[in-house]
């Protein structure tokens, strides 16, 4: 189900609206809203793509999508259970102009899964006016560090077929001399155009990926972290570990205890 099938939200006459949904289904089109949104994943997981960037939303974790942004759903797991609330906010907070993407602590997701009594409603509620504007004032202390987990896609479509020779081959050891042969570019145009589309080097560009990855895996609770770690391209669970660290800044058993 997508709310903008049924609802215009910018149309609505009420600073906050509810939406939950318990096998989530939205179209692939880049949008904008001039309410802010909050997305959170209850299970399953969840791309996003926001201003030319993809994020991953695994299990327990939420994103804060600023008015404005240009934004569409890219792909998802199977089953996912979205809860998806829209608010406006003061054009003077920079934190609700921001992206931020980050993991649910208990008491926001208590409140937000509270907030489903109002799920769907387009008639003005005091009390729900009242619980969501404390939520989403609260809203940047609940967000204690964000995790800057994203790639950005590359507008020179020069890169587009080793952009996606590099996706569809993250786990194995991809050099640039491979690309360069894909894209028919000299290795030296290659790595100055790859630099600046991306803002990464080829080993940061597929570290990220392969961690993003690690974290869909993980967060489906279908592998453990050892199987995870060799399925997405390491030789070592120590060398996935020192990875995932560098990127997340937790360990991966940190992560499993949190979308478990």
């Amino acid at each position: 189900m997508n709310p903008h099938d049924t609802v215009d939200i910018d149309q609505l006459k009420k600073p906050y609206f509810v939406w939950f949904e318990e096998d989530w289904r939205h179209d692939d089109i880049l949008h904008s809203h001039q309410k802010g949104q909050l997305v959170y994943v209850e299970s399953g997981f969840q791309y996003i793509t926001v201003d030319g960037k993809i994020y991953l939303l695994p299990q327990n974790h939420a994103a804060w999508i600023p008015p404005g942004a240009i934004h569409k759903t890219n792909s998802h797991s199977e089953k996912i259970k979205l809860m998806i609330m829209f608010a406006d906010v003061e054009e003077s907070s920079t934190f609700h102009h921001k992206i931020n993407v980050f993991s649910v602590p208990p008491v926001l997701k208590e409140m937000i899964k509270y907030a489903g009594r109002w799920s769907k409603s387009t008639s003005k509620d005091p009390d729900e006016i009242l619980f969501l504007q404390a939520l989403f004032n609260e809203l940047p202390r609940f967000v204690e560090h964000s995790l800057k987990l994203h790639i950005s896609l590359p507008e020179d479509k020069r890169l587009s077929e080793s952009i996606q020779y590099l996706h569809n081959h993250y786990h194995e050891n991809v050099k640039m001399e491979d690309l360069s042969e894909i894209s028919k570019l000299s290795l030296r145009t290659l790595e100055r155009i790859f630099k600046k589309e991306t803002g990464m080097t080829l080993a940061k560009y597929q570290q990220v990926l392969r961690i993003i990855k690690s974290l869909e895996l993980l967060s489906s609770g279908d592998l453990t972290i050892s199987e995870t770690a060799y399925k997405v391209g390491y030789k070592s669970v120590q060398a996935f570990t020192r990875s995932f660290q560098a990127v997340i800044l937790s360990r991966p058993t940190d992560f499993v205890k949190i979308t478990r």
